[in-house]
C-alpha cells in the first residue's frame, strides 16, 4: 500500500489541539470520516484470558455504532482490540511505534494485520519518516497521539509500571476521559487498572459503560437489534430464518449446508455482533 504524507490542512482536528502537536503525519490507508468518534483502547502485552475476554466484550457490544477503535498494533491487547474492531465491522486506526515501511514497521509479527487493517478502509498514521524503526523513546511519543486523538482512553489490563499507563496519563493531561476495566486484586495485571481507578478513572464492565461515557444515548434492546439485523449477509439471513425456534449447533450447521469450518466461523461471528447466543446447548437469536 502507498505511503502518503498528510496535508497539515488534513491533520485530524484532535491532534493540532495537544501541547505537542506533531508536525509531520504519514499515512497508510484512508482516514475515518471526520463525524466519527475515537476510542483508543490499550492494555497488556501480557495480557490475561480475563482481558482478552473484556477485550473482545466491549468492542463487540460497540458494533453499529459510529466509533473508531485506536491502538498501536503492539503485541498483546493492542493486536486483540484491532482484530475485534474488524471482525466487529469497526473502523480501526494504528500508531504504530515506528515509520509506516514494511521494512521499519514494529512488531513484524503484525503486519499482516496492519495489511488487512488497511483493505478494510482503517489506516496506519505514523510522525515518523516511513523508514524510521522502532526506539524506546519513540513509543512515548506515539502513546501522546493515540491519547490526543481519542475522546476516551479505555485501559483493560495494565501492570503497577506499565507503558501503558503512559497514555492513560497522558490522556487525562489533555483532558481526555480515561476508563479502566477492574479486574482481580490477586492479578499483577490488574494493579495498574485498579489504582487507575482509585485515582478516578470511571470503572468500565460492559460496552454500555463505554457508550455512556462517550455520549451515546442507549438503544432500546429491540431498536438495536433491528439496526443490527439491518446489514446482514446472505449466510446471516439464513441463519436468522432458521432460528425461528431454537436448535442443538449440530443440527443448526447440517441444515445451513455449509463446510463445518466455515459454518462454525460464520455462527461465531454472528455471536460477538450480538445477533445469536448459545445457552444450554442451543443456539437461538439475542
Amino acid at each position: 500500500m502507498e505511503i502518503k504524507k498528510l496535508p497539515k490542512g488534513k491533520f485530524p482536528k484532535a491532534l493540532l489541539e495537544i501541547p505537542q502537536p506533531p508536525k509531520e503525519l504519514w499515512i497508510m490507508g484512508e482516514l475515518p470520516p471526520k463525524d466519527l468518534i475515537y476510542l483508543c483502547v490499550v492494555g497488556s502485552r501480557r495480557f490475561t484470558s480475563y482481558g482478552k475476554e473484556v477485550c473482545e466484550k466491549i468492542i463487540a457490544g460497540l458494533a453499529g455504532y459510529p466509533i473508531v477503535i485506536v491502538s498501536g498494533l503492539a503485541l498483546g491487547m493492542d493486536a486483540i482490540a484491532h482484530k475485534k474492531a474488524l471482525v466487529t465491522g469497526l473502523k480501526t486506526l494504528v500508531f504504530p511505534g515506528s515509520g509506516l515501511s514494511y521494512e521499519a514497521m514494529h512488531p513484524k509479527t503484525n503486519i499482516l494485520l496492519a495489511k488487512e487493517i488497511v483493505e478494510k478502509g482503517g489506516c496506519l498514521i505514523s510522525e515518523f519518516e516511513p523508514n524510521f524503526r522502532a526506539t524506546l523513546w519513540g513509543f512515548p511519543m506515539r502513546n501522546r497521539l493515540m491519547a490526543g486523538i481519542s475522546k476516551a482512553t479505555l485501559i483493560i489490563e495494565a501492570e503497577e509500571k506499565s507503558g501503558t499507563l503512559i497514555t492513560a496519563r497522558l490522556a487525562t493531561e489533555y483532558n481526555r476521559d480515561v476508563l479502566a476495566v477492574p479486574g482481580s486484586v490477586f492479578s499483577p495485571n490488574s494493579k495498574g487498572t485498579n489504582r487507575l481507578i482509585r485515582q478516578g478513572a470511571t470503572p468500565v464492565t460492559c460496552a454500555e459503560d463505554v457508550l455512556e461515557a462517550l455520549g451515546f444515548e442507549q438503544e432500546k434492546k429491540e431498536d438495536r437489534q433491528a439496526r443490527l439485523f439491518e446489514d446482514l449477509s446472505k449466510e446471516e439471513k439464513i441463519v436468522i430464518n432458521l432460528l425461528r425456534e431454537p436448535m442443538p449447533r449440530d443440527e443448526l450447521i447440517r441444515t445451513i449446508k455449509m463446510p463445518i469450518g466455515e459454518s462454525n466461523s460464520l455462527l461465531s461471528v454472528m455471536e460477538i455482533k450480538g445477533l445469536i447466543k448459545e445457552e444450554l446447548g442451543e443456539i437461538r437469536l439475542s
